[in-house]
């Protein structure tokens, strides 16, 4: 099954290759006041995102063309929610898993979606994340880590002046993802599965 993007986000040398738990990036950006897209108002996603964050796993995700920056996103209501904005030119996830849960006049109800398993996994291209966590033991390769935002190795790109980081190629070991918004120019979901929920089961 594959979904189509809606309009693409505009503003959501090297080094040896890095493993580190990638959860430590967004919080050191946000530790070390480089959120500077936050105060400008930059918005990561050319959409209004609803009011529940969801969750994303996978056991392995492999990209190439990979950057991230901070950013804001917005809501239907106006209000900015702050984000670490990733892109991924190409990407495989195996064992995808994404749910969320959301509050109805009968209850708590949930939507659990699976595919890419069984050494089949999910692909996407364009991909661009507004995520405020992201757990996982990540390698990254020939990466540059306190790059300009407006100058990282991705079409999409942040503002000027504000601090970024990109890397060639990206793998992602048991990835665990909380975000406001996913989206890519393609999204191949094989032997996808969805079920509703009464909101107890999560992706983790």
């Amino acid at each position: 099954m594959k979904f189509l993007k809606s309009d693409r986000v505009r503003k959501l040398g090297s080094s040896h290759a890095g493993r580190i738990a990638l959860v430590a990036i967004p919080a050191g950006l946000v530790a070390a006041g480089l959120m500077g897209g936050v105060a400008q108002g930059a918005v990561p996603v050319s959409f209004a995102v609803s009011g529940s964050q969801f969750q994303i796993s996978a056991s392995q995700l492999e990209g190439t063309g990979f950057s991230q920056y901070g950013g804001v996103t917005k809501d239907t209501e106006g209000t900015e929610h702050q984000v670490a904005i990733a892109n991924i030119k190409s990407a495989t996830l195996a064992d995808l898993c994404q749910s969320v849960v959301t509050d109805t006049p009968l209850g708590k109800m949930g939507v659990l979606i699976k595919a890419g398993g069984n050494g089949t996994p999910a692909s996407a291209s364009d991909l661009q994340l507004g995520m405020t966590g992201l757990m996982g033991d990540a390698t990254f390769g020939r990466i540059r880590i306190g790059v300009d935002a407006s100058t990282v190795n991705t079409d999409a790109k942040g503002s000027a002046g504000d601090f970024a980081q990109d890397a060639d190629t990206v793998s992602i070991k048991n990835l665990k993802q909380t975000a406001w918004s996913t989206q890519a120019s393609v999204f191949t979901l094989t032997g996808m599965t969805m079920e509703l929920t009464d909101g107890s089961q999560g992706c983790f």
